[in-house]
């Protein structure tokens, strides 16, 4: 057998066409979906039936590797206290960036000959009537591909315009 072109063959094959190939080497149905996973599988079984599969202590040491292990298809309705605290839920404060000026400020920039300007707003910045959540966005509309809004707008680390 030709695994590498049983494995083209399968790629050009349909989902639905996969799940019947997946009964014939199988003798099962899947409920899988999934084209890449399907043909995986199916490679992978011709295989194991092409070349005989693992070997009788193989499959031992397998099985009582499943045997051991506690396997769980769902977690337990109610988790188990392991000495450790409940989870607190609160509200995370988290300090501005301190490389941003205050709202309020106007931050300009030129380029490709025209100006653009941003107005620092408490939450967000304002850039030709729409708000933004962050400069990065901002600068991704001004050019079209992706910025850091930091390096864009020259803010250095200390919160200095170095324009």
């Amino acid at each position: 057998m030709n695994i590498g072109r049983e494995i083209t063959i399968l790629c050009h094959l349909t989902v639905a066409e996969l799940h019947a190939k997946y009964v014939e080497v199988f003798g099962e149905e899947t409920r899988s979906r999934h084209k890449q996973y399907l043909i995986k599988r199916i490679v992978w079984r011709l295989q194991s039936l092409a070349e005989g599969g693992l070997s009788e202590r193989a499959r031992r040491r397998a099985e009582e590797l499943a045997n051991d292990a506690d396997l769980r298809l769902r977690a337990p309705p109610q988790a188990p206290n392991l000495g450790m605290a409940p989870t607190t839920v609160g509200t995370l404060r988290v300090a501005p960036d301190h490389r941003l000026p205050i709202a309020g400020t106007v931050l300009t920039r030129a380029y490709k000959g025209r100006t653009v300007v941003v107005t620092v707003l408490p939450k967000g910045f304002e850039y030709e009537g729409q708000v933004y959540r962050s400069l990065s966005a901002v600068a991704k509309a001004v050019t079209g591909t992706h910025w850091n809004g930091y390096l864009f707008f020259n803010l250095s680390r200390n919160g200095d315009n170095h324009a």
